[in-house]
């Protein structure tokens, strides 16, 4: 049995894949959170597992890992993913949204994405509540959705009955170093000893590293979403608005809002999206809801009948170029980041933490993650 000792900072949705994996592999893990076991981002998103928005790249290679995986994973852990591989429709309202989602779509299926050009008559019939006021629409099959909670714990619950351990309420203060390698944790009253250090704290990743020694540069970015009352069979795919790509890639830091609009198993209708840096700050602004909303109306009018029964944000892990954060610390050696993923953490999830895993183990990677080191200048200045 592999005796490493593998600290694993962060108990959301990238952690809790993490820790799963390393218990698998033999590694003796045990997983630190300050509060509660998908408390923070994960909680607060919507449980997309999307290639659809990914343009060609390794973020799309590592998308298209994960979602190999997540089938395969969530009929292992069961019922408490609830993951529907419901597909998703992308569509565009102007002539000028249409030749850019038609380019982009065919760019993507030169790069192994599965996409589906959908006629009038076709896309009437996948979302009869959809406006007819459509120029383009193109469908993802390989795209799906999970309860981001409930996959989170059956994740970790994996991770524990494989022999992982779970501490919560429990903060990082700083690392204990010896030479240029990281020997252990410090958290209130006690040093933690590790071999390896996972921090998969999420938007918190940028203050766990700085704690640690050596920052990196994630920040966080807010989103927000509306949720209906039950409204089953209104929306039958994840839809959005061609734009959506165009507000995950920017790095301006106002409000940015696209229309997303998706049901739940439960009926719950989900309704996004919105985009700024605020930094920490959760406070619901109800002129970010007001905007959400009016884009989300323009694809679905019958929306406007909606009872909305609440609303939340959450802040997702922001790198300025867009990729996430995979790798050993060049600076401090056993340190490794598992974050960055913005929006995308949920699918990214499983791919992120088989990567992990055979980096760890010194097996071939699934794939080049070269562009998701450390050591460029968007995460370390």
């Amino acid at each position: 049995m592999n005796r490493t000792r593998v600290v694993v900072i962060g108990a959301g949705v990238v952690g809790a894949a993490c820790a799963r994996e390393l218990s698998l592999a033999g590694f003796g893990v045990l997983v630190l959170d300050r509060g509660r076991p998908a408390g923070g981002t994960t909680s607060h998103g919507e449980g997309n597992l999307l290639v659809s928005d990914k343009g060609p790249g390794a973020e799309l290679r590592l998308a298209q890992l994960s979602a190999r995986l997540w089938p395969e994973i969530a009929a292992e852990l069961g019922d408490a993913c609830e993951f529907d591989p419901k597909g998703g429709i992308v569509v565009a309202t102007t002539e000028a949204g249409a030749r850019a989602l038609t380019a982009f779509a065919a760019e993507q299926a030169e790069a192994g994405v599965r996409t589906e050009v959908l006629s009038t008559v076709d896309l009437a019939a996948a979302e009869p509540a959809l406006t007819r006021e459509v120029t383009a629409a193109v469908r993802y099959p390989e795209d799906a959705q999970v309860q981001p909670a409930g996959a989170t714990l059956a994740l970790l619950g994996s991770a524990l009955a494989h022999g992982a351990r779970l501490r919560t309420d429990v903060e990082v203060t700083g690392a204990v170093v010896r030479g240029d390698r990281i020997t252990g944790v410090r958290v209130p009253g006690e040093v933690l000893d590790a071999d390896v250090v996972v921090n998969a704290a999420g938007p918190w990743a940028g203050e766990v590293s700085a704690r640690l020694g050596a920052p990196i540069a994630v920040r966080p970015r807010r989103g927000e979403v509306l949720v209906t009352t039950p409204m089953p069979g209104v929306v039958r795919h994840k839809v959005y608005d061609a734009d959506y790509v165009g507000a995950v890639g920017s790095g301006d830091g106002r409000l940015q809002t696209s229309a997303v609009v998706e049901s739940t198993r439960g009926g719950t209708i989900l309704i996004g999206s919105s985009r700024r840096r605020v930094g920490f700050d959760d406070a619901i602004v109800p002129a970010v809801l007001s905007a959400i909303a009016v884009k989300a109306l323009r694809l679905f009018p019958s929306l406007a009948d909606a009872a909305v029964m609440r609303a939340y944000g959450g802040f997702r892990p922001y790198v300025d170029d867009h990729l996430p954060v995979l790798g050993e610390d060049p600076r401090l050696g056993n340190l490794w980041h598992a974050t960055g993923h913005e929006g995308a953490g949920i699918g990214l999830s499983v791919g992120t933490a088989r990567l992990l895993r055979e980096l760890l183990t010194g097996a071939s990677p699934s794939m080049p993650v070269e562009e998701f080191t450390v050591d460029r200048p968007a995460v370390i200045a």
